[in-house]
């Protein structure tokens, strides 16, 4: 089967395109913008192929676009973590980095690893994840404008300004929480998932919101594994024949925001969550310490979210139990 692997290096305004066809190279340059994925369409379309497989590193916004437009032409799209294609540069003793080469090396990690297809997220888990940002954006703001106001600069000029800024960024989280609280309400799917997930002790609307935001389709995971591992939430571990062992830590290689999202809850659910509870109280028991403990309760927290959507039933702290009854 004639295949056409394509490695695209994603700039703010640019994409390098790398292809490869048998043994030839060939490469591309077009703007990160509508009229250069016309570009790209029509370059790819002069071969002939019957396969098309696109890859580009997950590098937030700037890609986004590029790869919806890739998808819809109808071709295979992967959005890989960027660590991944560092680690595989590494393994290469790749010494220059430049747009054209770091496009040819995600061509070369697809054609080697095929990694997983990518598609893009429904419209409402789109704009979901749009709104929680911004909202996620304001409060650092608002929290930065709290912390000026606590000093007065004692100029009324300066004071007045900062009060009104408040005021105005009060506001606009208000309309930002309410538009969160509408589309989820309005979206059948969105609304059940999210009731299932608010039904965990420590798992407020909010925290229910992003979870669905960043994690997107719990059900693309095979496992709770995989999920703890997107999130970089699995722990890694230190050993080394006798004299290296150090303590295991969570792994961070993964969504940076799920594990932001998770913290808070995995606090309040310390508490008020008797399955965390219980599970931290014996980890504190253990001798760990109070961080690792903390790690320790955000992966069990997104191992139950995981549990409530995959088998569709709202949390229940004895649910195990009933299993193990009826076994």
């Amino acid at each position: 089967m004639t295949q056409l692997i394509v490695g695209i290096d994603v700039s703010k305004h640019t994409l390098d395109i790398a292809m490869l066809q048998n043994d030839q190279t060939r490469y591309l340059k077009v703007e990160n913008k509508l009229e250069g994925f016309k570009i790209l369409e029509e370059w790819l379309s002069k071969y002939d192929c019957q396969e098309v497989h696109v890859c580009m590193e997950a590098t937030g916004q700037y890609g986004n676009a590029a790869a919806d437009y890739i998808f819809l032409c109808g071709y295979q799209v992967s959005v890989v973590n960027p660590a991944r294609i560092k680690a595989y540069a590494n393994s290469r003793l790749k010494r220059n980095k430049t747009d054209k080469s770091d496009a040819l090396l995600i061509a070369e990690f697809c054609q080697r690893e095929k990694p997983g297809l990518w598609r893009p997220p429904e419209p409402a888990f789109k704009v979901l994840k749009a709104l929680i940002h911004e909202l996620d954006a304001l409060m650092a703001i608002k929290r930065q404008e709290h912390n000026r106001q606590e000093f007065s600069a004692d100029v009324p000029l300066v004071d007045a300004i900062l009060h009104e800024h408040v005021e105005f960024l009060d506001e606009k989280t208000r309309l930002i929480r309410q538009a969160i609280h509408e589309l989820i309400q309005l979206n059948a799917r969105l609304k059940h998932q999210h009731d299932l997930l608010v039904s965990i002790p420590g798992i407020g609307e909010i925290s229910a919101a992003r979870l669905l935001a960043e994690v997107r389709d719990f059900h693309e995971f095979s496992n709770s594994r995989q999920l703890t591992a997107y999130a970089g939430l699995n722990p890694r571990q230190f050993q080394s024949g006798i004299s290296v062992n150090r303590k295991s830590r969570l792994s961070k290689i993964g969504n940076a925001n799920l594990r932001h999202t998770l913290y808070m809850p995995a606090m309040v659910a310390k508490t008020h969550n008797p399955i965390i509870r219980t599970f931290c109280q014996r980890l504190s028991d253990r001798g760990l310490c109070k961080m690792s403990v903390v790690g320790a309760a955000m992966r069990k927290l997104l191992v139950l979210a995981y549990g409530v959507i995959k088998t569709d039933m709202p949390f229940d702290p004895y649910y195990a139990q009933k299993i193990d009854i009826c076994s």
